[in-house]
């Protein structure tokens, strides 16, 4: 079991701060990100809460310190963590920021006792950091031409795509990113209901990417009577990230996956994490790893899990220059080489 490995880390925290990060983004809106520093014993653990709200890290910055001061082991940690609202009061906009939060706190645990223990976590879980191979996300242009993409392989054509079809998509767009033979992975944002980014399920759509990328993974559609019956035949392509948060949702599925998008903040705790990646392994289910516009250390995260358990996955972790509005041509390209001397959870 994974999390026995890392269980039993000892953690002496002496305080804590947070650190309000804000960045504009490609996908046309400003992001918000906090990350928690946790110190102790000359060393610094960092995490980071990808809350996609910015006034609830507003709130976070101006309430008063936690009590989580003290020594303890990497579990007895966070089980404290269940005694603490971290959105002191308030209810979150969607009840998974209570999950990203949570995980901000046992990620920069994890990364302090890893430093502590002055061990990294491929040392301690006995596995080795190899390079990762990554694909950009990216909407597409307004109107969907699929000039965006042409760009991008213009700049750089080993390029590999993860792309969020929408409604508006034509037949002719699809015949022209097909043509890259570049898309790897296309996000039907099925799953989503309630939030803004919502892809309510649609018949037609879905038959002109099944059929236009029939070497693509398939995200998160949206199985009513209408449309899974589309799916038939094509159930190893299907893969799932929003609802994937443990084991428990992992079983839950209609049918047991052939891949997964494996996002660390969803599952909220080290050991939710590090169970549901054992019951993949254990299963044979493939694994990729998933970004949340990551603006500091929980994108190295993001690439020290994939490291160590899906490197040559199409990973949805480009690095963060990849989402800038107007990008430099000093991009690194996938796959990502390990560090040489990492340190705790970090990768960079």
């Amino acid at each position: 079991m994974l999390y026995n490995r890392v269980a039993g880390l000892a953690v002496e925290i002496e305080e804590y701060e947070l650190q309000r990060l804000e960045r504009k983004t490609s996908s046309g809106f400003t992001r918000v990100t906090t990350t928690v520093v946790l110190r102790g014993a000359g060393e610094t653990g960092r995490g980071e809460d990808v809350t996609y709200d910015g006034e609830a890290h507003d709130m976070f910055q101006n309430q008063e310190p936690l009590s989580i001061t003290g020594e303890y082991t990497l579990d007895s940690f966070s089980e404290s963590l269940e005694t603490h609202d971290l959105f002191f009061g308030t209810e979150p906009g969607q009840s998974i920021f209570r999950n990203y939060r949570r995980w901000a706190f046992e990620s920069a645990a994890l990364d302090l006792a890893l430093k502590q223990a002055e061990t990294p976590l491929a040392e301690r879980l006995e596995r080795e950091y190899r390079p990762v191979r990554f694909v950009v996300s990216t909407r597409l242009d307004d109107p969907p031409t699929g000039d965006r993409i042409l760009d991008w392989l213009e700049r750089d054509s080993s390029l590999e795509f993860k792309l969020d079809p929408t409604s508006d998509w034509t037949d002719e767009t699809v015949a022209r990113l097909a043509e890259t033979d570049a898309v790897r992975v296309l996000d039907l944002k099925g799953q989503y209901h309630g939030t803004t980014v919502d892809q309510p399920a649609d018949p037609a759509l879905y038959n002109r990417v099944i059929d236009g990328f029939p070497d693509a993974l398939i995200e998160d559609p949206a199985l009513t009577e209408e449309t899974q019956p589309l799916f038939a035949g094509h159930e190893e392509r299907v893969t799932w990230d929003y609802p994937i948060r443990g084991v428990e949702t992992v079983e839950a599925l209609l049918w047991e996956p052939k891949w997964l998008n494996i996002k660390p903040s969803r599952f909220g705790t080290v050991e939710s994490l590090f169970e549901t990646i054992t019951y993949c392994l254990d299963r044979e289910i493939r694994m990729f790893g998933g970004g949340q516009f990551e603006l500091g250390v929980g994108r190295e995260h993001l690439h020290a899990v994939a490291s160590l358990f899906y490197p040559d996955a199409p990973n949805d972790v480009a690095p963060k220059g990849y989402n800038d509005p107007t990008p430099t041509s000093e991009l690194p390209t996938s796959p990502l080489a390990p560090p040489s001397d990492p340190q705790g959870l970090e990768w960079n």
